[in-house]
């Protein structure tokens, strides 16, 4: 089943909003009094609500297969909710829930028991909760809810802006600020003060078990010190160069053939692997002296959990296939196989505990200025490599029978960019 964007937007607030209904229920049994639980300070409860939509969007094709739709509906979840859990302490240092007294918990931010229930409640949502919440979309004259969506879609978003302003306060705490002249800016000020205050308190009253972190992630000094904006984008850049060039040797070694398994069309990019690196090492930072076992658990799971969402969002954006495991055994769905979820687990451990040191001194060895320069040049490249790729996949898969070429950017991709070039740039990818 496809979704139209306004229908996930629908999905998303309602899903949010039983989410918080359930969190609200859950905070004010334990503490005897209403506790409103979510990182919003409204009636949404976001995380529900995008893992919500992710499962839509990615395991719809799974819905005849209730064993694997079970499994994979669990570790989605379970995957949201340990990143989500690792986000939130890595921008304030405080560690949001603990799972700890829990049996078989990982990490403290996930355990057993509730892995078993967001499977069964993403099941059933995915077989009967989207249906009925579609019929309710469908049933309210047209463009009522479409406006309904659109306009508390904004509210969610400024709710969360105004809640993260608060975290980083929270984080920050600073002894004394000054404060802003004029009387507007100064009325401005005390409005935006006592809104942040009044959202710190109730995360304040909602998370008691807030912990700070010892660990000094950012520090001054070297360039790309610690784990900051600058040293994972080198990292990003660094894991899909290696990675293109990883993929490229195994195919040589295991088929016989040099082919290209870059993402972009210009240089030698696996977007996959820079990301997976990038999120890994954001995500893993603070775990990377923990026993190798840990590392991967978390790379096995995530790993899978990674390659099949980004198998399905490349299908539905550019409508091609660019791998396929179904010759593999203990596949699911071509998408992810289990073997491959082996080496995602030691390309993990690997990583971390091997390579990542060494790559982390490079980098930091950068003069300052140079690395600046250089990282905002890069990054200028990177993004116009994406969007020209995105461009060139999209008119090679109209081109299969579409329509011809209307536009001047249209013309100028299909002259750079034919068929006979993209299966060279990606010979593997196919509609399916």
């Amino acid at each position: 089943m496809e979704y139209t964007f306004t229908e996930l937007c629908w999905l998303f607030l309602i899903y949010s909003f039983i989410g918080w209904v359930i969190e609200a229920a859950v905070g004010t049994i334990k503490n005897r009094r209403f506790t409103n639980r979510g990182f919003s300070t409204g009636p949404f409860c976001i995380v529900y609500g995008i893992a919500a939509v992710v499962m839509s969007v990615t395991l719809t094709e799974l819905i005849d297969n209730p064993v694997f739709l079970f499994i994979g509906c669990g570790v989605q979840a379970t995957v949201i909710e340990w990143i989500t859990g690792k986000t939130l302490e890595r921008l304030n240092r405080r560690k949001w829930w603990d799972y700890s007294g829990k049996k078989m918990n990982f990490d403290g931010y996930i355990c057993l028991q509730y892995t078993l229930l967001w499977a069964v409640l993403g099941v059933l949502c995915l077989k009967y909760g989207n249906t009925f919440f579609l019929f309710l979309y469908n049933f309210i004259p047209q463009p009522v809810p479409a406006i309904i969506s659109y306009i508390l879609i904004g509210y969610v978003a400024l709710d969360a802006a105004l809640s993260l302003a608060a975290v980083l306060h929270l984080r920050k705490q600073p002894a004394k600020t000054g404060r802003p002249a004029g009387r507007i800016t100064l009325r401005l000020y005390h409005v935006a003060s006592s809104l942040i205050n009044h959202v710190e308190r109730r995360m304040t009253k909602a998370y008691p078990v807030f912990e700070e972190r010892a660990e000094e992630i950012l520090k001054e000094g070297r360039f790309a010190e610690g784990c900051g904006f600058y040293k994972l984008f080198w990292l990003f850049l660094t894991g899909a160069l290696l990675g293109d060039i990883t993929e490229t040797i195994f195919c040589r070694l295991t088929s016989g053939v040099w082919m290209s398994r870059s993402s972009l069309v210009w240089g030698p990019f696996s977007i996959v692997w820079g990301l997976a690196i990038a999120v890994a090492t954001a995500l893993l930072y603070k775990d990377r002296d923990e026993p190798d076992r840990h590392i991967f658990v978390i790379g096995a799971v995530l790993g899978g959990a990674y390659e099949y969402m980004c198998s399905v969002f490349t299908e539905l954006m550019f409508g091609q296939v660019f791998w396929d495991y179904s010759e593999i055994p203990f596949n699911l769905g071509g998408r992810i196989n289990l073997l491959y979820c082996f080496f995602w687990g030691i390309a993990a451990v690997v990583w971390i505990k091997g390579l990542y040191p060494h790559f982390s001194r490079w980098i930091e060895k950068i003069p300052k200025l140079t690395g600046y320069i250089a990282s905002w040049i890069l990054i200028l490249f990177i993004a116009a490599d994406i969007t020209v790729s995105a461009a060139a996949l999209i008119r090679y898969d109209q081109r299969a029978g579409g329509p011809a070429a209307e536009s001047g950017w249209e013309r100028i991709i299909d002259t750079n960019f034919d068929d006979a070039r993209m299966r060279q740039i990606y010979p593997n990818a196919k509609s399916r």
